[in-house]
């Protein structure tokens, strides 16, 4: 059959060149307090525009870089005068663009972007750290909330005035009674004990003539808050602290007011607030405590930690109302806002004066209507066959003040229900709100279908994910709130297709390298208190496993791929070679005591094993046992660590290779060939089949290139035969999971992933979808079949699935040897009998946007290709078509199609290439 570009070699007229748009600093929107003295500056090119010649920066501090002659509109390195602590300058950009016909054009300039810095030395602040004196500190999860408050009065207004503040917890400003800026939990969530973020914020408006009172209400947050599994505390310290400095600028004369022992502290209407317990808050407290006011002391505290944003601020990003209320026969008010999401809701109706009422959030309901918190209850790993609290219960108590408001921004919660205990008037819809909160990460990505359930379901991931998108990518947010390597490594490709994660990555790879072991290890969760605490706990041999460690490895590659910034690799260099050292090391000194029983004398081969020590393993596979770590610890699990210690090796020549670095390049992929080989001998049979059979160890064999060239239809026909012998159920756990689907569709087997992902009996993605799910579940049984629920209903692993949504169904990848979106491949692969597909990407040189349609007619697709970037188009039937930027259009006849009969050739080790 044949293929048809309808434009016939000519291109739609194009919009004349308006300005450049999406300036970014650092891959940041806003670039307020930044620490940084040379940033580097983005811009997206014209509408219209097909390759820069050209561009000019102007900045309101007097740099003017002229017209430079250089296609380069990403990561351009700030050359202006020498930044310096508070330097503040807007710069704008304008850009020489070739249009389709080769006609150079100058573009408008660009809206101006401001970028600010904060403090970048201790020998900045005059401030101190204070607290409050606490004879007695109460039990974790019950310590209130301090007020601690200055009163000034400024000669005059100022011209300007800045507010730097962080903490030892969580802290709220607050100016003449108006809440400082709109970001949450703030300094938010890093390894404190190395990196602790300091927020900058303009409170020029704020200020009034004469007595002005700056106030800040601080709780203990993360710093020494209940965490997690486990429910610790005091994992950064014992007490509570502010650093706060307020200046106030009129011409060359700047007067500083910082936190110091005459600053005044007094109870809170926070009774107490923890992130895992909830918050418990009394109104009438601050009025009947009023005398009680001691003054602050001082506290031991770093200036040589501080930093500025790297990463988006933690906002509340939208208010959901409820779908229903409902009236229990117990008196409780089970509402319902339709959504599972993390957060805390703003109640507008309180109870009478004095009246508690308590609010308890939860994912599901239990047999009664009620909310329920069983399946949320953590294993006591302190007291065998026990279990630690759900915590999520926050409490009110009203004083009767008009216009009395309970948010609760002290605690966390994940949720879809919320049942409320003790308010005996009816609740309405305009009463209380569902507040989502997560870090503000722009949108990127999106796909829509014929099919209906698959739309839900990529729906329900980008709300798991969003979910979990608070200050660090959490696994749940509800019962750990936990940064867990393992959930980053395998998700990372599909949040970064879906939304901006640069900077937010960024941010929690600084915390995983300061995590790191003195010998490679890496943390299972970052943050964490550091090496010091988590490798002696009494749970630290958990720390170290296959497919969790090499998360610092992937998580940088995969950011490289999808921003094409370099940089970003060469600052995880150091960590990436120490892992892999603490893994090369570990296999040539260690042999499996089951092994060294059955053969004293190591094969060859066998210095490339990985098989010792602990490793979570595939994790979770629907038919797998219920999980055992002690005896994980002893476990072999060298056909899981090996492929992972394989992939490692391949993706760090690879890095290796674009840093420059060539002969580390040579010999990793030496050793990666190595590793490949020693998979192969120990673990595939002479009959060319894997010797541990299970869907996951397959798919690995096919995904991370195990397996020589001619082995691959004798796996790949054993992963069809374990489906098929599953029923065509996904039988893949945790590691596996995102991979299955594209190696079917890459080896020959296209309709057999369109079969597991339309499967709708368990276990499978669309009983998620059949069975309510408004978030990923962590169990493939999340909700079973008598509606009852098992551990986290808000994990968005398994929704890596929705990748293959957008490479395959819709079509887009990324071609390989890319990054940075600079190449692309569009390849629509329909099935399922879909109809139509779309996707669109934001990538960093412009938006992208694939749509197909199929009818008797056969396959019409269209195509928006961004400035500086090739396209490779390939329809059913016919070779590669290239195609640079604008808008194209193409037509298959029908009876082509987009099977792939041939084994992949050349398979890619990563997931973001074919």
């Amino acid at each position: 059959m044949t293929s048809t570009c309808l434009d016939a070699g000519v291109e739609e007229s194009l919009l004349a060149p308006a300005s450049p748009t999406r300036l970014r600093v650092e891959h940041l929107r806003e670039a307020m307090g930044i620490t940084t003295t040379r940033p580097r500056l983005s811009w997206t090119l014209p509408d219209g525009a097909t390759a820069q010649t050209g561009y000019q920066i102007t900045a309101s501090n007097g740099w003017d870089t002229g017209r430079m002659e250089s296609a380069q509109h990403l990561l351009v390195p700030y050359a202006g005068p020498a930044l310096q602590s508070r330097s503040r300058f807007e710069w704008r950009v304008r850009t020489w663009a070739a249009d389709a016909n080769g006609i150079e054009t100058e573009s408008a300039w660009s809206e101006p972007m401001p970028v600010e810095l904060g403090l970048l030395h201790p020998s900045d602040w005059i401030a101190q750290w204070i607290g409050p004196e606490e004879p007695a500190v109460p039990a974790p999860g019950e310590r209130p909330g301090y007020r601690l408050s200055k009163t000034f009065g400024p000669d005059v207004t100022p011209e300007s005035a800045r507010i730097y503040a962080t903490a030892h917890g969580i802290y709220e400003l607050f100016l003449n009674g108006q809440r400082v800026g709109d970001q949450q939990l703030t300094p938010g969530s890093t390894s404190y004990n190395t990196t602790l973020q300091v927020q900058a914020y303009d409170v020029t408006a704020l200020l009034r003539p004469g007595t002005n009172t700056l106030r800040a209400v601080l709780t203990d947050g993360w710093y020494r808050g209940t965490f997690g599994f486990t429910r610790d505390a005091d994992m950064y310290g014992t007490h509570t602290a502010l650093l706060a400095q307020l200046e106030l600028q009129s011409g060359n004369s700047r007067t500083v007011i910082g936190t110091d022992e005459s600053w005044l502290v007094s109870p809170t209407e926070i009774l107490s607030a923890d992130l895992m317990a909830g918050q418990r808050v009394d109104f009438r407290v601050p009025a009947a405590n009023a005398p009680q006011v001691s003054a602050a002391v001082a506290r031991d505290g770093s200036y040589e930690t501080l930093t500025g944003p790297v990463a988006p601020a933690t906002r509340v990003v939208e208010g959901l109302a409820p779908v229903a209320i409902t009236r229990l026969d117990n008196g409780h008010q089970v509402v319902d806002f339709g959504q599972n999401i993390h957060g805390w809701v703003r109640l507008n109706r309180l109870g009478a004066p004095g009246e508690k009422v308590t609010l308890v959030y939860g994912e599901a309901l239990g047999p009664t209507g009620d909310v329920t918190q069983d399946h949320l209850r953590p294993i006591d790993f302190r007291r065998p066959g026990q279990f630690l609290s759900a915590g999520q219960v926050d409490e009110v108590a009203a004083s009767g003040a008009p216009g009395e408001v309970f948010e609760p921004r002290h605690t966390t919660h994940g949720f879809q229900y919320v049942s409320l205990r003790g308010l005996t008037t009816d609740l309405a819809r305009e009463d209380i709100t569902a507040c989502l909160v997560q870090t503000d990460l722009e949108p990127l990505g999106t796909f829509t279908c014929s099919e209906g359930r698959l739309n839900k379901l990529h729906k329900i991931v980008e709300w798991s994910f969003r979910d979990n998108a608070c200050e660090v990518p959490t696994d749940c947010p509800q019962r750990e709130k936990a940064g867990w390597t393992g959930d980053w490594q395998l998700f990372i490709p599909t949040a970064a297709y879906l939304f901006d994660v640069t900077g937010f990555s960024r941010k929690w790879l600084n915390d995983v390298r300061a995590d790191q072991w003195e010998d490679g290890v890496i943390a299972n969760i970052s943050p964490s208190p550091g090496a010091d605490i988590t490798s002696g706990d009494f749970m630290s041999f958990v720390n170290g496993s296959a497919g969790w460690g090499d998360a610092i490895v992937m998580v940088p590659w995969e950011l490289y791929l999808s921003t094409g910034d370099a940089e970003i690799l060469a600052e995880n260099w150091d960590a990436m070679t120490r892992w892999v050292n603490f893994v090369r090391t570990t296999a040539e000194s260690r042999q499996h005591p089951e092994r060294q029983a059955a053969s004293p004398t190591p094969a060859p081969h066998e210095q490339y094993l990985w098989d010792t020590g602990f490793h979570w393993g595939e994790w979770m596979e629907p038919d797998g046992s219920e999980p055992d770590l002690f005896a994980a610890r002893s476990g072999d699990h060298g056909i899981v660590a090996t492929a992972y210690y394989r992939n490692t090796t391949a993706l760090l020549a690879k890095i290796a290779a674009v840093l420059g670095r060539e002969e580390e390049a040579a010999a990793l992929a030496e050793l990666s060939e190595n590793v490949r080989q020693a998979w192969e001998t120990e673990y595939l049979d002479a009959g060319g089949h894997v010797t541990q059979p299970s869907q996951a160890n397959c798919v690995r064999a096919l995904a991370f290139d195990l397996i020589s060239p001619e082995q691959r239809a004798g796996v790949t026909a054993q992963l069809v035969a374990l489906i098929r012998a599953a029923g065509t159920h996904v039988g893949t756990g945790f590691l596996a999971t995102p991979y299955l689907l594209p190696v079917l569709a890459d080896n020959g087997e296209l309709d057999l992933a369109y079969e597991l992902l339309m499967q709708d009996s368990e276990p499978s993605w669309l009983v998620m979808v059949d069975r309510g799910a408004t978030t990923m579940w962590e169990l493939w049984n999340g909700i079973d079949a008598d509606g009852t629920p098992h551990q986290s209903l808000n994990h968005y692993s398994k929704g890596a699935v929705v990748s293959f949504l957008h490479r395959y169904t819709a079509g887009l990848r990324q071609a390989p040897g890319s990054a940075g979106y600079e190449r692309i491949i569009i390849e629509p692969r329909p099935g399922a009998g879909l109809a139509s597909a779309a996707t669109s990407h934001q990538g960093p040189h412009g938006l992208i946007e694939v749509e197909w349609t199929a009818d008797d007619g056969g396959l019409q697709l269209s195509a928006t290709v961004p400035a500086g970037t090739i396209a490779d188009v390939r329809l059913p039937g016919q070779p590669p078509a290239v195609v640079g930027p604008g808008k194209h259009h193409f037509a298959a006849a029908r009876g082509g199609t987009a099977e792939t009969p041939q084994l992949a050739k050349d398979p890619e080790l990563v997931r973001s290439t074919p």
